[in-house]
């Protein structure tokens, strides 16, 4: 067979497939700090938020099914909670909570509809409460209480004590 003649024009090197490697290994990494970033977010919003700094810092509480919970005492906060209707810091006599907080760990009432498993406020003492036995002492004044609630800050005037009738 006789040689193709030459048209002085060199041909095009063939095309090289494009490796795509570094483009999947980048697309990956990405894909990791997505997923990473996503984890950590579930994860924080997940965790069990504190209540406002004037019901966590130096609350102390016994409820329902809390034998003794120790009395501790926190920082005075910087600004006030914004009143929350479901903070028992505002719970009135003839209201209803009920208990968010973990069997047999610490109490966390929220206030609530009247309705079965939860917790009528019979009787509320505001002011300065040394503990479970004052909460104790002031309850055991309230007919038909089963179960108390107290508050205590390093505010004296934060204070106060529930006494509670379990429905």
């Amino acid at each position: 067979m006789p040689a193709a003649p030459y048209s002085g024009e060199p041909a095009p090197p063939p095309e090289r497939p494009r490796s795509r490697g570094p483009l999947l290994a980048v697309l990956a990494a990405v894909l990791v700090l997505v997923l990473g970033g996503g984890a950590a977010v579930l994860y924080l919003l997940g965790q069990d938020d504190d209540p406002p700094p004037t019901a966590a810092a130096g609350a102390s509480a016994s409820a329902p099914g809390d034998a003794a919970a120790p009395t501790t005492a926190g920082p005075v906060p910087s600004a006030p909670a914004p009143e929350a209707s479901a903070d028992p810091r505002f719970v009135k006599a003839g209201q209803c909570v009920r208990n968010e907080g973990a069997p047999g760990g610490k109490p966390k009432l929220l206030i609530s509809d009247c309705a079965p498993k939860t917790y009528e406020v019979l009787r509320r003492f505001d002011g300065a409460t040394s503990g479970e036995r004052d909460a104790e002492a002031k309850c055991a004044k309230v007919a038909g209480y089963t179960n108390w609630y107290f508050f205590d800050s390093e505010l004296d005037t934060l204070d106060f004590v529930l006494c509670l009738k379990q429905r």
